[in-house]
């Protein structure tokens, strides 16, 4: 998101050639033509269209002299022939406004002969080609002829006066000399002037427009495609420039400060020369509030610089350079073309209203909470790990890769607000150095729980949009902030995915289920807090108190018994509606670890189930004693609860605890265990539950191909394979030992899931049923990619009681603000009791036959 900042102010001064413009206070007349002119007569050309002439038309050149912008809006040119008394024939500079050192040209009447030429003003007047007169007026009230006859030039009103020719009225001395159709009176090329017609004009070749430069910096009027061109850049970086355009979105607040303009008349479909005719206007001075005339449907004239802002091209502008352009002007209309897929495509967009048609999915929510954006996948499905669908390098995973760029972008709030944004300095938080929250008073918009959103939802946009670019990312903008709670003026709604179980009809698919068995991620679930150790760091809500441990000791999860109490709530909220017979616990604590017995924090939650739903439903497998010593494990483990009222255990839990050394396989990984079931019921096929949690792939481990190699895998591939093969070839034995037939692997493997850790055990003859029953779901969001690394693999006698398998999809598409962790950290609490955002990664179920016949 945009953070606040300081702008240059831009220059001011433009040509605004229609009706209405205002903020330049009028240069009044210095009572007769005077060499301190600020706007003075600069050529007179009276032959156009005639026979012999140099153009077409008739003009008058005036020019500003001043190194500041004049407003013309009130004045007129005025004329009347060499001994007239009338000032009637006149052309009003209504909406007229010079710039430092510019020119303006005004047109006169025309004929049939001579070259055109370009005026700035369109007027009427009919100069006599030899002899006249020609009155700059700061009022457009015609010049009292009658009474003032050869002294007109004298008036107050006057602000500068060319007698030529015969004329019997002039400034200064002598009037300037006769003209003829092929020939001008004008000034020399500094635009000199002493207020004395006779030495300050002289006869010459007709030069419209071709006044007096102006100074390096002027503002030029530029058309807003002028100003985006055609490339990823401004061609006009640096330059100040003039632009008009229809208000067709607005963010007094929020920080942006600014507005986006569009060329009137602009819309339903882009300009053929791929130029964008959009562009935000950054208003400088963000204490100061946005201009008046910053109104969504207003038409504005708008001076600044043009410059890049994180990719996005904008002009700056101060207050006063920002205008009423008047009521005349065709309204725009939004963009109803398919999004762009490629970045070339979309520059031609930026800065203009779109309305998004057809399909589009939320595909990230984890930057809900901090930013007020959500990812969007245009198509009806969220964007992919590339190594969810293809193997490592593959084409199929680069046709993944190409596909997220095509569908990415993100729709944000308008605003540049970070909600989660803290500090560590203790004037800002008091008195003591913590990371307090900044923005503790504001509610990120698109967060709710009555009507979430969620990756994999249909997202439906009711109204229009602005293109824009900001920190690497294409975004809509919605045309005013959206704010929550209510999120008001939002420009789309969800479609509310939450199911309040696992789906029956996936897990069911080959028949109805006797069992079922589960893998759930439990975030951390701590029983030792953060508040008994004294070395211990936290994260801080908004009212100073710990949420969870951050940092400085071995303890991980809620901060103190509130905390916990928040987290067991939804842990036991999630594995109740999980209704699984067997679970597959990853992030429990390893209780050992702090003097406890290990199974300490398994109790407790165990306890806490059992409160829920009745005592005795739920048991733990005691740890089994083939675990090395707590020094040589983590402080995470793995576990296993089930209802013994639905299955029996057979024998005693195994681990695979050899492998636990600093340079052996599972050296920095936890161990996997396993127990071996049956169903209570008269037949029934023992089956060997193995749970596992292989090394994750933030950082690598020690063996060579651990670092990352940007194959899409992560760190730490190597010991994540020789995980994969220390566990293939241990369960085998196991199995054996105690006559189970079936083998169920259920956790979370860190791996995607055509990754080489899982290719290892496909070899080996095991089915991933998430991706066979329930191929189009996931369970782990990540930078706005959906992949699983939550698996449940099974070996063919596994596969043939099996009827089929569900990602409950609870926890990984949710906004991380309803998690317990960031309980009380906006002005609005998202905490609710329920299993919804229970962890960050979603239960996999999978429903098995009791026998196989």
């Amino acid at each position: 998101m945009r953070v606040p900042r300081k702008h240059v102010m831009g220059a001011v001064g433009a040509i605004a050639l229609t009706a209405g413009v205002v903020g330049v206070a009028p240069t009044s007349a210095l009572g007769a033509p005077s060499p301190g002119a600020a706007v003075v007569i600069n050529e007179v050309y009276g032959g156009g269209g005639n026979s012999g002439a140099t153009f077409n038309r008739d003009f008058i050149e005036l020019v500003n002299k001043t190194t500041a912008a004049v407003d013309l809006s009130t004045w007129s040119v005025q004329y009347a022939s060499a001994a007239g008394t009338s000032w009637s024939t006149k052309t009003n500079l209504t909406g007229v406004r010079i710039p430092a050192g510019g020119r303006v040209v005004v047109g006169g009447a025309s004929g049939a002969n001579g070259a055109p030429i370009t005026a700035d003003v369109d007027g009427g007047i009919n100069l006599s080609g030899s002899a006249g007169k020609v009155a700059l007026v700061d009022t457009q009230t015609a010049l009292p002829g009658t009474t003032c006859t050869d002294a007109c030039s004298d008036l107050p009103q006057v602000v500068d006066f060319v007698g030529y020719g015969t004329a019997n009225d002039w400034a200064g001395a002598g009037a300037a000399p006769g003209t003829a159709n092929a020939t001008s009176v004008s000034r020399n090329s500094t635009s000199s002037n002493t207020a004395n017609n006779a030495t300050d004009f002289t006869v010459g070749t007709p030069t419209p427009g071709a006044g007096t430069p102006p100074p390096p910096g002027t503002p030029v009027p530029k058309t807003i495609a002028e100003v985006q061109g055609t490339g990823s850049t401004s061609p006009l970086v640096g330059q100040n420039v003039i632009v008009k355009g229809v208000v067709t979105a607005a963010y007094p607040t929020g920080g942006f400060h600014g507005f986006y303009l569009q060329t009137q008349g602009t819309g339903p479909e882009p300009s053929a020369s791929g130029a964008s005719d959009g562009v935000f206007v950054f208003q400088s001075g963000s204490s100061t509030p946005l201009d008046a005339d910053a109104v969504v449907g207003n038409y504005v004239e708008v001076t600044g610089k043009v410059s890049e802002f994180s990719g996005l091209t904008e002009v700056t502008a101060a207050g006063a350079d920002i205008v009423d352009a008047g009521e005349d002007f065709s309204p725009v209309q939004a963009l109803t073309v398919p999004w762009p897929t490629t970045d070339a495509g979309r520059e031609s967009l930026e800065g203009m209203l779109f309305q998004p048609t057809g399909d589009y999915t939320v595909t990230n929510t984890f930057g809900t909470n901090q930013f007020g954006e959500v990812g969007l996948a245009v198509g009806d499905h969220p964007l992919l790990q590339n190594t969810e669908v293809g193997a490592p390098g593959s084409p199929e995973a680069a046709a993944v890769v190409a596909d997220n760029a095509k569908r990415a972008v993100t729709l944000d709030d308008g605003a540049s607000s970070n909600f989660t944004a803290s500090s560590f300095s203790t004037s800002t938080c008091g008195t003591r150095p913590i990371p307090c929250l900044l923005n503790a008073d504001l509610t990120p918009a698109y967060v709710s729980n009555t009507k979430p959103v969620r990756v994999g939802e249909a997202a439906s946009f009711s109204a229009p949009v602005v293109v824009d670019y900001r920190f690497s990312l294409w975004r809509f903008q919605p045309t005013a902030q959206v704010v929550g709670p209510d999120n008001a003026t939002s420009p789309v709604s969800f479609q509310n995915t939450r199911t309040a179980a696992p789906d029956t009809a996936d897990i069911d698919q080959l028949g109805t289920a006797d069992l079922k068995v589960a893998s759930f991620n439990v975030l951390n679930y701590f029983t030792d807090l953060g508040d008994q150790d004294p070395t211990c760091l936290a994260y801080y809500d908004r009212d100073d108190n710990g949420v969870t441990v951050r940092d400085g000791c071995d303890r991980r999860g809620a901060w103190d018994a509130g905390d916990l109490a928040r987290q067991t709530e939804k842990e036991v909220s999630a594995i109740t509606a999980l209704d699984a017979d067997v679970v597959g616990l990853m992030e429990i604590e390893n209780s050992a670890k702090f003097g406890h017995p290990r199974d300490t924090a398994l109790a407790a939650l165990v306890a806490a189930l059992n409160a829920k739903v009745g005592a005795g439903t739920w048991a733990f497998v005691p740890s089994s004693t083939d675990l090395p010593s707590a020094d040589d494990q983590d402080f995470i483990t793995s576990a296993i609860i089930y209802q013994p009222a639905k299955v029996m255990r057979v024998d005693r839990s195994r681990a695979l605890g050899d492998q636990s050394g600093p340079t052996q396989a599972f050296g920095n990984a936890r161990e996997p265990i396993a127990q071996t079931f049956k169903k209570k019921t008269a037949k029934a096929d023992k089956f060997l539950f193995v749970v596992n949690h292989f090394k994750s792939k933030g950082s690598a481990g020690p063996f060579p191909g651990d670092e990352d190699t940007g194959d899409g895998q992560g760190a730490s591939v190597t010991s994540r394979i020789l995980q994969a093969q220390a566990l293939r070839d241990w369960v085998p034995g196991v199995a054996a030992e105690y006559g189970a037939k079936a083998v169920v692997m259920a956790g979370d493997y860190n791996s995607y899931t055509m990754e080489d850790p899982l290719d290892v055990l496909y070899r080996a003859g095991y089915t991933d049923v998430g991706s066979t029953f329930d191929p189009s779901s996931y369970s782990y969001s990540f930078s706005g990619l959906s992949g699983s690394l939550d698996h449940i693999l099974v070996n063919d006698y596994a596969l043939r009681m099996s009827t089929g398998a569900d990602h409950w999809n609870i926890n990984s598409g949710e906004s991380v603000a309803l998690e317990y962790s960031r309980y009380n950290y906006h002005s609005t609490d998202f905490y609710q009791s329920g299993p919804y955002r229970s962890s960050d990664h979603d239960p996999v179920v999978l429903g098995l036959k009791a026998f196989v016949q």
